[in-house]
């Protein structure tokens, strides 16, 4: 009688938030497991500073992602992870920001747990919190602001979308992936009312050594984005909370000089 084949237990898939880009801004699991894979599927605005914390023997697949352009297609990314785990490894899905937040996390997940594949969600600081963190603008203010509302600004579905309500006086409005459509996205808002003065910052690699804050009324979005050759990552946040930091500073300028 043949000896029977070992029974292979089934890995496990952490989806792992990278944050905006800076190693300190990673949670201590996030770091924590990191260091310990054996395996790492990472998106590919994942920062290579994060990349150099696994060890040496680690395997990186990148499944990096740009607007029309894909490495590898979501559908392929899902069978990946859970083919590996199936075949017993454990799996560290790396991506930016945190997993929840158009990550496409949640079907990552749901593709696991169909597999009967285990599956974990570390969270991450998220592009528009450590944009506006690293930025100094408060998504909300006791004075300007008391809702935040996420939205994505690809250009597929843009025009269908509604959006009435979600900016304007009191509301802030960050806007992911909205840089090659930020002449839509300015015309859209100031079609349904907004007012066209209203401020805006655009913040490019959040948290990074090559951050870049920039500041235009919303009428001056597009011209500022080309001008400026703004590039991904960058998250654009549109409402008054985003002249907060600037009124403040030239208050105090005024106060010395009186």
């Amino acid at each position: 009688m043949s000896e029977s084949t070992p029974f292979l237990s089934p890995g496990k898939v952490w989806l792992v938030g990278a944050g905006p880009g800076d190693p300190e801004l990673l949670t201590l699991r996030a770091a924590r497991l990191i260091m310990a894979a054996e395996l790492i599927v990472h998106d590919g605005l994942v920062d290579p500073a994060i990349l150099s914390m696994a060890r040496p023997t680690a395997r990186l697949i990148s499944v990096a992602k740009r607007r029309s352009r894909h490495t590898m297609p979501q559908d392929e990314i899902n069978a990946l992870l859970v083919a590996e785990a199936l075949a017993g490894r454990d799996v560290v899905r790396l991506k930016g920001g945190d997993p929840f937040i158009f990550g496409r996390g949640g079907e990552e997940v749901e593709m696991c747990r169909a597999a009967g594949v285990d599956v974990e969600v570390v969270p991450g600081i998220s592009a528009a919190i450590g944009a506006a963190a690293s930025a100094l603008v408060p998504l909300t203010h006791r004075n300007s602001s008391s809702i935040v509302s996420f939205v994505a600004g690809q250009c597929k579905g843009l025009t269908e979308q509604d959006w009435t309500g979600l900016a304007g006086k009191g509301r802030t409005l960050v806007i992911y992936m909205g840089v090659a459509t930020a002449e839509m996205i300015a015309d859209k808002l100031i079609a349904d009312g907004l007012a066209p003065d209203m401020p805006v910052a655009v913040i490019e690699n959040a948290s990074r050594a090559e951050m870049r804050v920039l500041r235009s009324p919303l009428a001056g979005l597009a011209a500022m984005v080309e001008h400026k050759r703004v590039k991904s990552p960058a998250v654009i946040i549109i409402g008054e909370v985003t002249a907060t930091n600037e009124t403040h500073l030239r208050a105090l300028a005024l106060e010395a000089l009186a």
